[in-house]
């Protein structure tokens, strides 16, 4: 009886993490980035506003998502998020040089994005309960980061070998499908929604709690974090070693690799110890990062820093997401959209970051902004609970 209740289990899970490694494409766009700046001869600031493009969409699709699977269930929603970012991956293979293209196919991507981030994480509440929703969460996160780590081994790959960067899309577009194919077939049962659905008024209403409103500050500080480490990395590295486009991109690569241990190993260790502690030691790990990215110039020290941020940012959206949540159980559908809302911090944080670099002659500057998410998140340890 177990092993059929696992066996179910698997088969359900299967097909969601499909779509969570399609929601690591919306990471391919720092990567990209750097190959669009190179080829539109842009400057800091014009290259960051690449994942300012992508994630501006949080804030306008995620709270009126949580909205709309109310009415048409998690599934459904992941469903569509999936159409949408298939469409958004087509584009770039388009064979036309674009700019004006390569932003409405990432807008595209922001939107799927926002579509699957709010839907597919209370899915998984659907599938796992309890205290393993935190470390499933994180496998899911584990499966995600893989995804974004391919596309700093793809990209520059079809780069060198076709000139075209933009090929990665095509794969991507693939494992879409197939996610598209295998989530459509399966039925994974949702709770009932009672009484009347939340407003968008009565949704925002939600930041009006403390513990609420700090995990969407939160959220926001993570993902300003991860989308500016994985566009600022290579920049840092360029600025200060000297290496070209290419050889830098091996700094958004090793952040990826160790997002990708962390998440890993966070699902393990999240269904063993407390979540507070794991929160905790993962900001100290983005801490000490930060000091080494202003105190050091050589190659070797900025990779280990990189690859300290990579591995201390990987646990702290379930971590975050789950405290929401389970704080207010009986409105998990529009939590969630208000904590994905959060993830406008992607297009916060980049801005400002190639506003300061520019303004200080330096990366300097992207590492001051990004360090302000980390002391943030260094506050937020005091609210964390033990158990996620």
């Amino acid at each position: 009886m177990t092993e059929q209740k696992n066996s179910s289990l698997v088969a359900k899970l299967v097909p969601v993490m499909l779509a969570f490694f399609a929601m690591g494409f919306v990471d391919s766009v720092g990567t990209a980035a750097n190959f669009v700046k190179k080829d539109f001869a842009l400057n800091n600031f014009q290259a960051f506003l690449c994942s300012s493009a992508v994630f501006f969409w949080f804030l306008i699709f995620s709270v009126p998502t949580g909205m709309l699977m109310n009415k048409i269930g998690r599934r459904k929603t992941v469903l569509i998020s999936l159409w949408v970012t298939l469409g958004a991956l087509l584009l770039p293979l388009i064979p036309v040089k674009s700019l004006a293209l390569l932003m409405v196919s990432f807008s595209l991507l922001g939107i799927g994005n926002a579509l699957m981030q709010v839907s597919l994480n209370p899915l998984v509440s659907n599938i796992v309960t309890g205290d393993k929703l935190a470390s499933t969460m994180t496998f899911g996160q584990f499966v995600k980061a893989i995804a974004s780590w391919s596309a700093t081994v793809i990209a520059p790959f079809v780069a060198a070998k076709y000139n075209n960067w933009a090929l990665m899309y095509a794969i991507f577009a693939v494992e879409c499908v197939l996610a598209l194919i295998f989530l459509g077939k399966e039925k994974i049962k949702e709770e009932e929604i009672t009484g009347k659905p939340s407003t968008f008024t009565e949704c925002l209403a939600l930041l009006g709690d403390g513990t609420i409103l700090l995990c969407f500050i939160g959220i926001m500080c993570h993902v300003g974090i991860d989308v500016g480490t994985n566009t600022a990395a290579p920049q840092i590295l360029m600025d200060k070693v000297g290496l070209a486009t290419e050889a830098a991109m091996k700094a958004t690569g090793i952040y990826f690799i160790f997002r990708t241990i962390g998440c890993f190993t966070g699902s393990f260790l999240l269904s063993k110890i407390s979540a507070k502690i794991v929160f905790a030691v993962s900001v100290v790990f983005m801490l000490l990062a930060m000091v080494g990215l202003f105190a050091f110039n050589t190659q070797g020290a900025l990779f280990t820093c990189v690859a300290l941020i990579g591995l201390g940012n990987s646990n702290i959206f379930p971590i975050i997401f789950s405290q929401a949540i389970l704080h207010k159980p009986e409105k998990k559908n529009e939590i969630s959209g208000l904590m994905i809302m959060g993830l406008i911090g992607g297009a916060v944080f980049p801005p400002i970051m190639g506003f300061m670099s520019d303004m200080m002659g330096s990366q300097t500057g992207s590492v001051i902004v990004i360090t302000v998410g980390v002391v943030y998140l260094l506050a937020l340890i005091a609210k964390i609970k033990k158990a996620a």
